[in-house]
């Protein structure tokens, strides 16, 4: 229980930290919105929140997978028992909810402030295309997430002082969000955009949006296929 509990703490302190980012960037009178900030902010915003969740989940000893992508693949190239998979997505998708639970509360006086066409939107919470197209959003989700992993078995095969691993991975994010994330968001991260979107959903958040349903199966499909894709190609290599 000790991993199931590090991958939903972890995944937890992820979406806290990248919702988080997202109220204050969107909705009325939070300080952050004022200055102007960028997608650099954003991006590295994100890197963070993946350091941070790391740690977290790492003081739990679960391996900081954070994202059932990375689960399945794992499991897929073998270094991961299938036997605990189901297990660690539930953690993951529990973890995310919560967060972004938290920061439905936190902010709920500023969604209060804010109507749907001023920034109330799901996008606080989860992914959207900047141009609807579903293959091309497919597509995207699938290429950042094969560089992602690709990178990310290159990082944690290396020689790498201990505890510096989840520092390279927030960077890894930032590289990603800043080089691949502008088409779809880069999701990533199954967990990472259902649980918060499903939060969303059914949450009782003042002057909400439409949860964007009909693109949810892109964050969720799109990371799956392309993280198996960096497993497998690194399998063979």
């Amino acid at each position: 229980m000790e991993k199931y509990l590090g991958e939903f703490l972890g995944t937890m302190v992820l979406i806290v930290f990248g919702n988080g980012l997202g109220a204050s960037l969107n909705l009325n009178k939070a300080i952050a919105k004022n200055f102007a900030p960028s997608w650099f902010t954003a991006v590295f915003a994100w890197g963070l929140a993946v350091t941070l969740g790391v740690y977290t989940a790492g003081f739990y000893n679960s391996g900081g997978h954070l994202n059932p992508s990375v689960t399945i693949a794992f499991a897929i190239g073998g270094s991961f028992p299938w036997d605990q998979v189901f297990g660690y997505i539930i953690a993951q998708v529990a973890g995310a909810f919560v967060g972004a639970a938290i920061i439905t509360v936190m902010y709920h006086t500023h969604f209060k402030e804010t109507s749907q066409e001023e920034g109330n939107s799901v996008g606080i919470f989860a992914t959207g295309p900047a141009i609807p197209n579903p293959f091309y959003n497919l597509l995207s989700e699938i290429i950042a997430t094969f560089f992602f992993i690709f990178a990310l078995l290159m990082i944690t095969h290396g020689e790498i002082t201990p505890g510096l691993t989840p520092v390279l991975v927030g960077l890894l994010i930032m590289a990603v969000g800043l080089s691949l994330g502008s088409t779809t968001g880069f999701a990533l991260n199954p967990a990472r955009d259902f649980g918060p979107r499903l939060a969303y959903a059914i949450l009782p958040i003042p002057n909400k949006g439409d949860a964007n349903w009909s693109y949810a199966w892109i964050p969720i499909v799109g990371p799956t296929i392309g993280a198996i894709l960096a497993v497998l190609l690194v399998n063979i290599m």
